[in-house]
């Protein structure tokens, strides 16, 4: 027998099944720790030195101390959660809308020429073209 073919019959599907299970676990062990951590420094209701106890408690006794925040303060942290993916939106919002605001303000002859002419120095544009664009511009045909 060779060496692959052992090693099947030495690690049989559910071993397979059941080392997912445990990298799963482990992983979403994981998700949750940094969950509580983040919450607990999240959370403005918490004075500084209650802050630094849970932070201890968690790294000293991690299951325990995720356990026991989870029992005892899980029933916010959505709520938190929540309040601060709401605070994120709205400014958010507010960006585009002061974004948008200067996008509304229409450009003036002034300051298309002004454009033009920096095209015109860089080179993407000839002599003859900005001529004809400074024309277009002066004459109020624009695009």
């Amino acid at each position: 027998m060779s060496g692959d073919t052992y090693l099947a019959y030495d690690y049989p599907l559910l071993s397979a099944f059941w080392t997912m299970m445990v990298f799963f676990l482990w992983i979403m062990w994981f998700v949750l720790l940094f969950r509580v951590v983040v919450d607990i420094f999240r959370d403005d209701d918490l004075s500084g030195w209650a802050k630094a106890g849970w932070l201890v408690f968690c790294v000293v006794l991690p299951f325990l101390g995720v356990f026991v925040y989870v029992v005892a303060r899980g029933k916010n942290m959505g709520r938190r959660e929540i309040t601060q993916a709401q605070e994120q939106q709205k400014a958010f919002d507010s960006y585009i809308r002061e974004t948008a605001k200067g996008a509304d303000r229409p450009t003036s002859s002034v300051d298309e020429l002004a454009r033009l002419s920096e095209i015109r120095a860089r080179g993407d544009i000839t002599d003859e073209e900005f001529d004809r664009a400074k024309q277009l511009v002066l004459s109020g045909n624009r695009r």
